[in-house]
């Protein structure tokens, strides 16, 4: 146990302020949502560990220090309702699911939302909402969100999920082909009117059924 603790605080401290992430609230949190039970059993060695997990099926965890990135660029409230796009482990829904007020997930893989309603369980989180489906390109029709997180890559941005916010809604997601995607944080400031901010350069796998760009055929 000394040394789960020991590994905690080291991520923390190693990678997680290294990138900014000095929000009191959320560095709190991370040690109080233990990121190991969000890990597959035979991964658990690498649950503090800088670098992507995979969960199977083409899924993996996110670093740690993007999650936490992607949470205090959202600056999410107790009022906010939000859309995460892949649940994956539940991870990140359970660290959303402290700060809003309602959280909807959807996983278009049906093993991982089952394994992910398993690993939320624990956490008696009655604001959680686990959809499966396929959200690649937005999710809910005419429904309005506060926040919304997009956990894979996508090639081009839907414009469904720019559509899909509320004024002074947030929309984080990570834009582009590997190697080299960017993490954008996206605010609706009007009607037809977005500020696109570029959070930092990432990489991770894309969401299934992502939208691709248009290809020239000669």
């Amino acid at each position: 146990m000394q040394n789960l603790e020991q590994a905690r605080f080291n991520m923390i401290e190693q990678q997680i302020r290294p990138c900014d992430v000095l929000e009191a609230r959320i560095l709190d949190l991370l040690h109080h949502v233990r990121r190991e039970l969000f890990v597959p059993e035979d991964k658990k060695a690498m649950a503090f560990m800088d670098m992507e997990i995979p969960l199977g099926h083409g899924v993996s965890m996110w670093q740690p220090k993007l999650e936490a990135r992607a949470l205090q660029e959202l600056h999410i409230g107790r009022g906010d309702k939000v859309l995460e796009v892949g649940t994956g482990s539940g991870y990140l829904t359970a660290l959303l699911s402290a700060f809003a007020g309602q959280v909807t997930s959807v996983e278009i893989i049906p093993e991982l939302s089952a394994a992910a309603r398993l690993n939320l369980h624990p956490f008696h989180r009655e604001n959680i909402t686990l959809e499966t489906g396929d959200a690649a390109r937005g999710w809910g029709g005419d429904e309005k969100y506060d926040v919304i997180v997009l956990t894979g890559s996508t090639p081009v941005l839907p414009a469904a999920f720019q559509n899909s916010l509320n004024i002074g809604g947030r929309l984080f997601a990570v834009v582009g082909d590997a190697p080299v995607m960017e993490a954008k944080l996206i605010r609706r400031v009007g009607d037809d009117v977005y500020e696109t901010v570029n959070i930092m350069e990432t990489s991770v796998a894309p969401l299934q059924n992502a939208q691709q760009p248009k290809r020239f055929v000669f």
